[in-house]
């Protein structure tokens, strides 16, 4: 361990008083790039814990793809014992992270702008809730899909003449946590100059308008509202999944070039020589004529040998895998994509450092498995942690 090379973030403590996949999301990043990151569970537990059938680990998987790298210590906040123990742990503490709902810190007295501020002007303060804290939907409570709904995607979402479809993946939650770590970071840079922490909000709702990126610029600039057309690209063609022998494709084509070179790629130069489809704005106006001239081309090709042909051309195509074709796909083993050690396994860490390169430390954590390591840390006695646990503040098990 000792010749294991530092992380970015190795130093800053976080105490995160989160669940389920959001705010989770934003800590477990943090915790793989070095910050100690204490999670602060109620006497529930993180309801992540039990989202689908209990792995061997004795947790959901669903809790185990977000929350390694992170201490647990289980404590009651609705008693005020347990907030003066919360306050305690935030004296040495560079962020908070929690997804309260909006004005429950307030209600116990400790909010950021009446208490955290002045006790700790040092603290990066992070909430990140559905709708935020004002508007007429302030305070609120949100979920991914709830967003989704609210920001028009499941609208535009599916095969053209279906009905409104979820996202199936936490694409909402997911990016609010990556919002939320990016600010964090932003936040610790601007500190070296000021001295100062803040407060920062990331909604679900905020994030999921960011999301609907070209049909929000079309809508703003042109009127136009966004019609389901399953995986088209209202202003690209071909931009659409075919057919191959062994499944099908995606076609991705963003330009003139590239789309005269995939139909020399196919053998079929004559496609891109049609007036019809020489310019993307022709192809986009006549999209079912394109479809139709398309149709078969990759009828008759294995899916990953055509579509690795297309890339090597300097051509989008990908072949349309399953989620088990994906993760045993020999390119996610060479990028380290699939952590392992013993029953645990996981997504890996995207983001590449080439001097301070994030890593797992620890497992996530058992419920409370913690609890008197960071209170002792944190100055308390085991005659107070005992008491603590005696009197149901600090907890050991969930409800």
């Amino acid at each position: 361990m000792a010749n294991l090379p530092k992380r970015a973030l190795e130093g800053i403590r976080v105490i995160d008083c989160s669940t389920v996949v959001a705010a989770p999301t934003c800590t477990q990043i943090l915790g793989d790039h070095g910050a100690d990151v204490v999670k602060v569970e109620s006497p529930h537990g993180d309801d992540g814990r039990r989202l689908g059938v209990p792995t061997d680990l004795g947790v959901s998987a669903h809790f185990l793809g977000l929350n390694r790298n992170k201490r647990s210590v289980g404590l009651d906040l609705e008693s005020p014992e347990g907030r003066k123990i919360l306050l305690k742990l935030l004296e040495d503490a560079d962020i908070f992270l929690e997804n309260f709902k909006p004005g429950t810190l307030e209600k116990w007295g400790i909010g950021y702008e009446e208490c955290l501020k002045e006790r700790f002007p040092g603290l990066i303060h992070c909430h990140i809730t559905g709708f935020g804290s004002n508007g007429p939907l302030g305070g609120l409570p949100g979920y991914d899909a709830i967003a989704q709904g609210f920001a028009g995607i499941m609208s535009f979402n599916g095969e053209q003449g279906g009905g409104p479809l979820r996202l199936s993946l936490n694409a909402v939650d997911t990016s609010a946590g990556l919002y939320a770590s990016g600010a964090i970071s932003m936040a610790l840079f601007e500190r070296t100059r000021s001295g100062l922490g803040q407060s920062i909000e990331v909604t679900l709702l905020d994030t999921s308008l960011t999301m609907i990126h070209p049909f929000a610029a079309n809508w703003l600039h042109y009127g136009q509202v966004p019609k389901r057309m399953g995986s088209r690209h209202p202003n690209a063609a071909p931009y659409d999944v075919y057919p191959a022998a062994d499944g099908h494709v995606l076609v991705c084509v963003a330009n003139d070039r590239h789309f005269k070179r995939l139909c020399e790629l196919m053998g079929r130069p004559e496609i891109a020589e049609d007036p019809s489809f020489t310019k993307n704005a022709d192809r986009v106006a006549n999209m079912s004529a394109l479809t139709e001239a398309m149709a078969g081309l990759f009828a008759d090709k294995n899916k990953m040998e055509i579509s690795l042909m297309c890339l090597e051309g300097g051509v989008a195509v990908a072949p349309i895998l399953t989620v088990p074709e994906a993760l045993e796909h020999p390119q996610v083993a060479a990028r380290e994509m699939i952590i392992e050690e013993g029953e645990y396994k996981a997504i890996g860490i995207p983001v590449k450092m080439s001097r301070t390169p994030g890593r797992m430390s620890r497992l996530p954590p058992k419920y409370a498995e913690h609890n008197r390591e960071v209170l002792s840390a944190a100055g308390f006695s085991d005659d107070e942690i005992n008491r603590f646990i005696e009197k149901g503040v600090l907890r050991e098990e969930t409800t």
